[in-house]
This record gives structure tokens, C-alpha cells and sequence, in this order.
């Protein structure tokens, strides 16, 4: 095994500043990659305010041929189980249960090929990549910039003994991370430079497909910084125990930094719609976006995209989903009122309202269901005068090639959209609710983006296949931000899902 030494970090980004509207939370961003500057310490309030706002404009380094980087996190330690403090101390090691996560992962991507593996070299983590990596003949690297956050004091604390011994900063590092200061470092901060440069010497090494198995922080950071997402979204984007998460980089033809998407966020073990938690926190408050099954439009483009039913996939697909989310007790249905999205919501009610009835004297669950016309894009697509465009497969970045007017009008009516699901999620009638809503892939990545406070031209940083579901949850209820618990989840298909790697002989797939 390769370790590679640590060089200077690279930093990148623009910046935009915040519009004054609904649910300002985050500071709205163009995509390209950023990173925060330190700057001298200005009063608690304006480091509040300031402190995701200054960024230097580096881009990310030009490739030369498509790339693929599947980011694993270690599975369960002995101090995730104490509930310990880890950051980047190495006293912790996989537990049975982490053993037994990683070999889950290992099956997941089994048939997946990769040319390199990249791994922290903390024991946690060096282990799980190598239960992972199992017979295979290529090479490993440990990388020292892929160790966890260093959180210096803190390491080696139970979370109630940091709360007792640091009192504020424990806090601040709970609700305000971003701006968290301890034994004179920033910790948040470090870590998105130390992901910057993890980046740059990913990016140049000489292969198309790249697994790289590390942490919950530093995972967060290499996705957040790869997308252009600052340090106020620590905490946004989930990483559980073994979860896989997949970013796509395609080389731009005049070269500079490379188009990059989020393929799939925090693919996890087990079921993501298990736990009614997020990162911990308890929530009682939750979005289920289920994209549509596949359809009978082989050849379809955004040009001539027509209101077509189900095919046989689709339907099996629709099924899967009912199964997943079969325990969860959902309030509401809201779907397109397109066929494709219609069929997938009946398909999904009809299993709810059967749930409890496994006996002879059940009473069916009653499963509210509405059709949205704001989650009907098809018109909006037509428009587009770019028919190269294949909408039956929807591949990762191809919504960078719609019109921009196209893209404006998507974006302002899904933005009413997400508005009416954050409506539909404010019943306090309710102790627990949980709306599913079910639409094209083209929206849900919209409302996606909503969510996150971000701009139009996020429209190419996600992806989702049919059947997949993403899940965002509301620890704090929907007037505060949400956490994204996964995206394009879809190991609940089974041997329909999309594996997470393509063959890489041709530049044409990953």
C-alpha cells in the first residue's frame, strides 16, 4: 500500500451573495467549487454573518477523460458505538457490526470495477477499505488529507463530558459549526481546504474510476467542496456508516475545471427510511422524493416528451419502492399528474393502505393523495431546442444543456413546488409527517436544489435514475433547513438497480 505525504491545500470558489427571501439560511452559490478563507476574528455576530462569504476563485485542475469517485465511509467503530469524539485520533477500531457493514458495501459493489482505491490511513477506515477491496489486484493508497476533522481537545470525549468541560464552544461546534473555534483552529475550515487538495490529487491521478473510503466529516467535505457547496453546509449532506456516495466528472471541451455531478449521496446498508433520525438528531418531519418509474419512451428527448404510462420496469420498480417505504406511516402523496408519475403514487398508496391489514378485523389506513400541477414539467422541457438531449436515461449532468430560459422557467415553477410540499409539511395536526411526492427526474432534482437554497445552475449537479428516492428530513421542523438524508437511492430495486460503477473500456459510460 502507497501513502502519499500531505502537500499545501488548494483553495476554490466564487462568491454570491444571499437574496433577502423565504428560508435564507445558506448563501447562495454559482457551481463551481469554493473554499472559505480565514480572515481575522471579527465579533461573534459578524462571524455568523461573514465567515461563509469569503472565498478565492480557483478552479478545480482540467482532466482529460471521464471520471468516477465512489466515497465510502468506514463502518461502525468502537467509539461511534461509546459515542465518542473520534475526529482524527486512531485509537478506534470496527466493531462486528462495522465488519459486517463493510462487507455489505463490499457486496454492493462487487461487480463494480475500480482502477485505484484511496483510503485514510486511519485503522477504521484502512480496514474497511480493505474488507471492501478484497481480492482485487489494484493498487491502494493511504492519504493522510483524507483523515477525519481534526477536532484537537475534543478527541477522545464523551459527547456529554465536551458539553460539561467546553460548555459554549460544545455548542457552538452542535448549531454553528462553520464558525466553531477550538485551541485556536477552525476546524470546519481546515477540513474544506485539507478536501480541496484531497480533489486536486484525485483528479490527477491517471484512472477513470476511483474508490476512496474515509470518514463522515471529510466524506461531507469532498462532496460539499466538489459541488461548490461552502462550510455553513456541514451537516447538510448525511453520511452514515458504509454509505456510498458517487460524484461523476466530465472534461469540458475548452478544458478548465470539469463538469461535475453528484450521482447518488449516502447509498447506506440498510434502509434509508428506517430511522426516524438524522445525524442523531431525532425528526419527526420528512420528504420523500420518489422519481417516476421508467416509461414507455425509449427514444423520448425533452422535444417530445408525451404523457406515457408505466412500462413493465416501471411497474416493478413502483412496486419496490411501496416495499421500502411499507413501515413508514405516510401522511400525504402528492404527485405529478403525468401517468408515469400517477401510476407510481396509486401503486405506492394501495401498499400504505394495506399495511395494517394483515389481520381478518383491520381497518385500511387511509393515505391522502394530490396531484400537483407544479410538478409537471413536461411542457417546460418541450421547449428545449436541444433534442440531443436523451430523456429516457437522464444521464448525470444533462441538465447543463437546457435552454437557459428553459432552465429559468423549470426553476421558478418548481420553486412553487417545494413551497407547496413545505405547506403540506407544516400540519401540526400531526405529531410525525411524512410526505412522499412523486414526479420526473428533472424536478425532483429542482426541488432538490430549492432545498438547499441554491441557484438554476445547480440544475447539472444531481442526478437521479428511475425508481430511485431521495429523502430529506426536518429536525428542526420545515421552516428550518433540511438535511439530505440520501439521494438516488436505489438498492431497494434489487437486480433492476443501476450499479454504482460502469465498465470503464469506453470513454462513452463510467
Amino acid at each position: 500500500m502507497i501513502s502519499l505525504t500531505q502537500s499545501p491545500p488548494l483553495l476554490h470558489g466564487r462568491l454570491y451573495q444571499l437574496p433577502t427571501k423565504r428560508r435564507t439560511l445558506f448563501t447562495v452559490r454559482s457551481s463551481s467549487s469554493l473554499q472559505e478563507i480565514d480572515k481575522s476574528s471579527p465579533s461573534k455576530v459578524e462571524e455568523r454573518e461573514l465567515s461563509s462569504e469569503l472565498y478565492a476563485s480557483v478552479p478545480f485542475p482540467s482532466i482529460k477523460a471521464k471520471k468516477r469517485v465512489v466515497l465510502v465511509r468506514h463502518g461502525q467503530s468502537t467509539w461511534n458505538e461509546e459515542g465518542r469524539i473520534q475526529g482524527s485520533s486512531n485509537f478506534s477500531v470496527l466493531t462486528k457490526k462495522g465488519e459486517a457493514q463493510a462487507e455489505t458495501s463490499r457486496q454492493m459493489l462487487i461487480d463494480d470495477s475500480f482502477d485505484v482505491c484511496f483510503s485514510s490511513p486511519l485503522i477504521r477506515s484502512k480496514r474497511t477499505a480493505e474488507i471492501i477491496w478484497g481480492t482485487r489486484k489494484e493498487e491502494m493508497m493511504t492519504d493522510s488529507d483524507l483523515r477525519e476533522i481534526d477536532l484537537y481537545s475534543f478527541q477522545g470525549l464523551l459527547k456529554h463530558e465536551g458539553k460539561a468541560k467546553f460548555g459554549p464552544a460544545y455548542r457552538q461546534w452542535q448549531v454553528d459549526a462553520a464558525n466553531f473555534n477550538i485551541d485556536g483552529h477552525f476546524p470546519v475550515r481546515e477540513l474544506w481546504a485539507r478536501a480541496s487538495n484531497c480533489w486536486t490529487k484525485i483528479l490527477a491521478h491517471e484512472s477513470k474510476s476511483v474508490l476512496v473510503v474515509a470518514h463522515n466529516a471529510v466524506n461531507q467535505a469532498l462532496v460539499a467542496t466538489a459541488i461548490g457547496l461552502g462550510t455553513e453546509y456541514f451537516r447538510v449532506l448525511l453520511q452514515s456508516n458504509c454509505g456510498v456516495s458517487v460524484l461523476d466528472f466530465t472534461p469540458r471541451p475548452e478544458e478548465g475545471s470539469p463538469y461535475i455531478c453528484l450521482n447518488r449521496l449516502n447509498q447506506t446498508p440498510s434502509s434509508p427510511v428506517a430511522a426516524g433520525s438524522s445525524g442523531g438528531r431525532k425528526t419527526s418531519k420528512r420528504i420523500i422524493l420518489v422519481c417516476q418509474g421508467s416509461t414507455q419512451d425509449i427514444e423520448a428527448s425533452f422535444s417530445n416528451l408525451g404523457d406515457r404510462p408505466l412500462n413493465m420496469l416501471g411497474i416493478l420498480q413502483a412496486q419496490k419502492t411501496a416495499e421500502l417505504l411499507l413501515d413508514l406511516k405516510v401522511s400525504a402523496i402528492v404527485s405529478s399528474p403525468r401517468s408515469a408519475c400517477a401510476e407510481t403514487a396509486t401503486i405506492i398508496s394501495r401498499v400504505q393502505e394495506a399495511a395494517d391489514c394483515l389481520g381478518a378485523d383491520c381497518v385500511p389506513r387511509y393515505v391522502e393523495m394530490k396531484q400537483i400541477q407544479d410538478l409537471d414539467v413536461a411542457e417546460i422541457l418541450q421547449q428545449s431546442t436541444k433534442d440531443t438531449i436523451d430523456v429516457s436515461s437522464l444521464r448525470p449532468g444533462c441538465l447543463n444543456g437546457l435552454d437557459d430560459e428553459v432552465m429559468s422557467t423549470l426553476w421558478e415553477q418548481s420553486g412553487r413546488a417545494w413551497h407547496s410540499l413545505l405547506t403540506e409539511l407544516s400540519d401540526e395536526s400531526e405529531k410525525e409527517t411524512i410526505i412522499v411526492a412523486v414526479g420526473h427526474p428533472t424536478v425532483l432534482v429542482a426541488l432538490m436544489g430549492h432545498c438547499l437554497n441554491l441557484t438554476k445552475e445547480w440544475l447539472g449537479s444531481f442526478h437521479l435514475d428511475a425508481g430511485s428516492i431521495s429523502v430529506v428530513d426536518f429536525p428542526d421542523g420545515p421552516t428550518s433547513r433540511g438535511v439530505i438524508r440520501c439521494i438516488n437511492y436505489t438498492a431497494h430495486l434489487g437486480r433492476w438497480s443501476i450499479p454504482i460503477t460502469r465498465s470503464t473500456v469506453d470513454d462513452e459510460s463510467f
